[in-house]
């Protein structure tokens, strides 16, 4: 027994312990958590909901189903996707990127970019063609099909009495509406670990015969937009239908080599008719309740809870050992106003980052709830992507979207090879096959580059073990190889140059003239000391080659007490184009310590320069926690929490938590993981900054699991 009352109190203690915050309790996350449920008592076409597993997921309407898309199409769009469902129209010819190809007198040589081209040109052709396949589809809309007393179909302006909500610590869409007084009641989920939803509905609509579901097959766009209501009068010949009057049905749908299959699985046998997209399907019930699922997938068969009941259980489970586990954030005794908003887009972030993100490639800009950019990922922006995973203790999230990397680093080799260069250069815009994609800008990006660096730290961080050494030692290699020969040794200046050919991260600047951008010299210099670094763990020399360019590499330009965007641009803060788009110049310190040379006094001047004198409303989602990240580790805790409220368009989060854009960009995740980066910098603080310090000293935040940043 006393045995027994000692590992009791072993337990307790390394519990308590495990608080960041010593001497307290446990943070109540439930509390935390369902304070910030979404509730809707009306249409809002910028509040749909979205329900998901990271890999697949469904936005919803306010009937818990995706009825009335043709509404949604200019707010937050219902979109149900995957992260395997991908589509290429049949090409006119073989098209190749060697067509596109464009050189840049670079490096003492010509080096050649692939460029997008006039659209009546050859070149033109084969550019938008690579440029827009494959492209991620929506698998379907599956909605109601509510009949009305006189027999017509309800539409958006006959649903009344709304009550909607989002329990996110259940991760269940419950919706309440009314249709001509008949009440209708939904719950909506999606299986964690199948491209499944799950509904169960109650109304006595359903026994009148008045209430079907509905399921149509989107067409693919070849747009940079796609919200998934766009169909085709020919889609019926691409279904094949099985056992359409029964209580489990199949559909195939054959999209020119696509191929995926529709699995219903009802409580009621169900009567099909055909629609001119797709189906309706009516249970044959006598009860007011009605159960299915609707699942897809690649293959014919499916797998998945075979009740409501058991899937609800196992999505509740899901859910609530995801917020118990990882990092968590407490602002309730913070007396500022302010700490609410903070709080609700902290929470609404974790939730769909965890419904959008959680693949083993890298997520779209607008995840897996509309096509922004054909539905492909952009490498540079796997950073806001993918580091708050591990700094909220998840990083086995981050190491699936590095599954990627390690999938594909044969494509990005050839691209280095044609450039004429040593290692791999990894692409920027793509797909899960790692497909280079032509563009004016993105050929030229380099940011992404160091990422896979910057990853694995983090990584190793979490489990320094001589398994993750050798899991990534190549592609950190590769990388770092391409690194120090991209760095070009310039005779006149004796210093080694990154460019031209280069457009930073603030795509402002001409790649035929732009050299040394700063934030891009200061990414080389810590991602190259940090691939020696992985060397030396493996026992390894230190490569010489590398330590050449780091001895030499530039310094930061500066001038006037200034750190500038680009040495090739004095003018950076008189130009009035280059105090636009991102003030990428701040990430030098702030997404990055402090590097060798770095001048904290020089940055904390060119802080107060960008903060007064940018142009915030030419700005994206990311920009404003990159500020706050810059303002914590300058020790400006209230600049960083003004940073990341600051009032700009594209700095809101709408009332289901995405950070809105513009019109053609109304979601953007990288948004959403930059706010859960600066948060956990500003708590946890890293490895030269304290716990706290980035928040004000009279905020009383509460914070546990996190991990100090590098």
């Amino acid at each position: 027994m006393k045995h027994f009352h000692l590992k009791v109190l072993i337990v307790a203690v390394g519990f308590l312990q495990s608080c960041d915050n010593k001497n307290e309790l446990p943070i109540d996350r439930k509390a935390v958590v369902s304070r910030h449920n979404v509730e809707l008592n009306g249409v809002d076409t910028m509040g749909s909901l979205t329900l998901g597993n990271g890999r697949f997921a469904m936005t919803m309407d306010v009937t818990g189903l995706q009825t009335f898309a043709d509404a949604y199409e200019n707010g937050v769009p219902l979109g149900t996707q995957s992260e395997w469902g991908w589509h290429s129209f049949p090409p006119e010819r073989d098209y190749s990127i060697d067509e596109t190809l464009v050189p840049i007198q670079s490096h003492g040589r010509e080096v050649p970019y692939a460029r997008q081209w006039p659209a009546n040109t050859p070149q033109g052709a084969a550019a938008n063609y690579i440029r827009q396949n494959p492209h991620r589809i929506h698998l379907a809309q599956v909605g109601w099909e509510i009949i009305k007393k006189d027999g017509t179909k309800a539409e958006l302006e006959n649903i009344e009495a709304i009550d909607q909500k989002l329990d996110l610590w259940k991760g269940e869409l419950i919706s309440r509406f009314e249709v001509e007084g008949e009440p209708i009641e939904v719950i909506s989920l999606v299986d964690p670990s199948n491209e499944q939803l799950h509904v169960s509905v109650k109304s006595p609509l359903i026994q009148a015969g008045r209430l079907g579901l509905s399921v149509n097959y989107p067409f693919p766009t070849d747009q940079f937009l796609d919200v998934g209501n766009q169909y085709d009068s020919a889609e019926q010949k691409r279904l094949t239908i099985k056992e359409p009057n029964s209580g489990r049905i199949q559909i195939k749908r054959s999209l020119d080599s696509t191929v995926y299959h529709t699995e219903i699985r009802s409580s009621q046998s169900l009567e099909s008719s055909e629609e001119r997209y797709g189906f309706i399907f009516q249970p044959n019930s006598q009860e007011p309740s009605w159960d299915f699922s609707i699942s897809f997938s690649p293959d014919t068969e499916s797998v998945g809870p075979a009740t409501f009941d058991e899937a609800q259980a196992k999505v509740n489970k899901d859910y609530e050992q995801f917020w118990k586990s990882g990092g968590m954030m407490d602002f309730v005794a913070v007396d500022d106003k302010r700490a609410k908003e903070l709080e609700r887009r902290m929470i609404l972030s974790l939730y769909l980052t965890k419904v959008n993100c959680g693949g083993m490639s890298p997520p779209q800009e607008t995840g897996l709830t509309y096509n922004s950019w054909y539905g492909k990922p952009h490498m540079e922006m796997t950073w806001w992507h993918g580091v708050h995973f591990a700094l909220w203790g998840r990083t086995e999230v981050l190491e699936k979207h590095m599954d990627w990397y390690l999938r594909n680093d044969s494509v990005a080799k050839v691209m280095a090879e044609r450039q004429g260069f040593e290692g791999v250069r990894w692409q920027k815009m793509t797909d899960n096959d790692g497909g280079e994609t032509v563009s004016s800008v993105g050929s030229y990006l380099i940011w992404q580059q160091p990422h896979i660096i910057y990853f694995s730290e983090l990584i190793y961080r979490a489990n320094p073990s001589p398994e993750v050494l050798s899991k990534y030692e190549r592609v950190i290699e590769q990388t770092a190889d391409f690194m120090a020969d991209f760095a070009w040794y310039d005779e006149e200046l004796e210093r080694y140059i990154l460019g031209p050919g280069v457009i930073p991260a603030q795509e402002r600047f001409d790649p035929q003239e732009t050299f040394n951008p700063t934030y891009e010299l200061a990414y080389w210099r810590w991602a190259l000391e940090a691939a020696q670094q992985w060397r030396t763990r493996m026992g390894q020399e230190r490569n010489p080659k590398w330590d050449e360019v780091l001895k030499g590499l530039s310094p930061l330009p500066e001038m006037d007490g200034l750190y500038l965007a680009t040495e090739s641009a004095p003018d950076s803060y008189t130009h009035p184009e280059f105090m636009t788009d991102h003030p990428i110049v701040l990430g030098a310190y702030g997404m990055l310590p402090a590097t060798d040379g770095l001048d904290t006094e020089v940055m904390r001047q060119t802080f107060d320069k960008v903060w007064e004198d940018w142009q915030w409303e030419d700005t994206w989602g990311w920009d404003f926690p990159m500020t706050a990240m810059t303002a914590a580790r300058l020790g400006r805790p209230e600049r960083a929490v003004e940073s990341l409220l600051m009032p700009i368009t594209t700095n809101t989060y709408l009332v289901n938590g995405h950070n809105y854009q513009s019109e053609r960009l109304r979601i953007y995740l990288p948004g959403n993981g930059g706010l859960l980066t600066a948060l956990g910098l500003m708590a946890k603080g890293a490895d030269e900054l304290p716990e706290n310090s980035g928040f004000p000293p009279t905020w009383k935040v509460r914070h546990e699991g996190l991990v100090k940043m590098p």
